[in-house]
């Protein structure tokens, strides 16, 4: 899934890394999903079999804290931390959905979490989720003026956490050829600066996309490439050679005429 999300929003990213049910997207690829910091974020939790778990009994945790705890109902024991942030889906217990949503997240949330069936027949599984943040801001776009070739315009992308791919595009999702990005880097989030030659009026995109997190984010301009002023420019030129040559063709003139007089 990837995000088009046009605000400046710093992101979490949810990573199932191992398992022993059926949460994996296509192929092998662990599934991936990214929520904005302090939005709700569900954690995913489900048996293949979709059999009934209302009687069953598990476990959420985090790095050995208590998240979620259910055996027929849930339990006490949760964690400060967690306490009236999470939910889960009574009416899915029967379809075998053990997913959970913690409200409001935030960066104390980062880290291992596991759904754990320890009792369940034949076989005991366990999911485990990595809470990862990052940071994607929204792309910034200048448009710095004319040049001998076409229109400058200058993106900028500032405190991206991991660092992100940027590319200009333009209207067909064609990506433009553009000057080596100027990269920085303060204690592991990036500023980068992406600069662009446009020949053609119409609209350009900058695009920032972080396959880490699998997110990607845009800003879009529109661009008028002033192509009456480059023929001005070039009639004008023109126009001041033209009469550099009749200024010099009068002066030749004028000294034929002085050198027959005098003769």
């Amino acid at each position: 899934m990837i995000w088009t999300n046009m605000e400046l929003l710093p992101l979490v990213c949810l990573c199932l890394l191992t398992w022993s049910g059926t949460t994996f997207a296509d192929g092998n690829e662990p599934k991936i999903i990214g929520v904005t910091e302090g939005s709700d974020v569900t954690l995913p939790c489900s048996l293949s079999s979709r059999e009934d778990i209302q009687g069953k009994r598990f476990e959420w945790k985090k790095d050995g804290q208590e998240v979620f705890l259910y055996d027929g109902s849930p339990l006490s024991g949760q964690d400060l931390q967690f306490k009236g942030r999470v939910s889960y889906f009574k009416e899915e217990l029967k379809n075998g959905n053990a997913s959970i949503t913690i409200r409001d997240t935030k960066r104390a949330d980062n880290g291992i979490y596991t759904c754990d069936f320890p009792y369940l027949q034949p076989k005991r599984q366990t999911f485990h989720i990595q809470l990862v943040f990052g940071a994607a801001p929204k792309p910034f776009i200048r448009i710095l003026g004319e040049t001998k070739d076409g229109e400058l315009v200058q993106c900028e992308v500032s405190g991206a956490s991991p660092k992100p791919l940027v590319q200009w595009k333009d209207s067909s999702g064609n990506i433009l050829p553009a000057k080596d990005p100027q990269v920085s880097e303060r204690g592991g989030r990036y500023d980068i600066t992406l600069q662009t030659t446009v020949t053609e009026t119409g609209n350009y995109t900058c695009v920032s996309t972080q396959e880490e997190i699998n997110h990607q984010i845009y800003s879009e301009t529109f661009v008028r490439v002033n192509g009456e002023f480059l023929f001005i420019s070039v009639f004008h030129s023109q126009t001041i050679l033209i009469i550099h040559l009749l200024s010099v063709l009068e002066n030749i003139f004028s000294c034929i005429q002085t050198e027959y007089k005098t003769n």
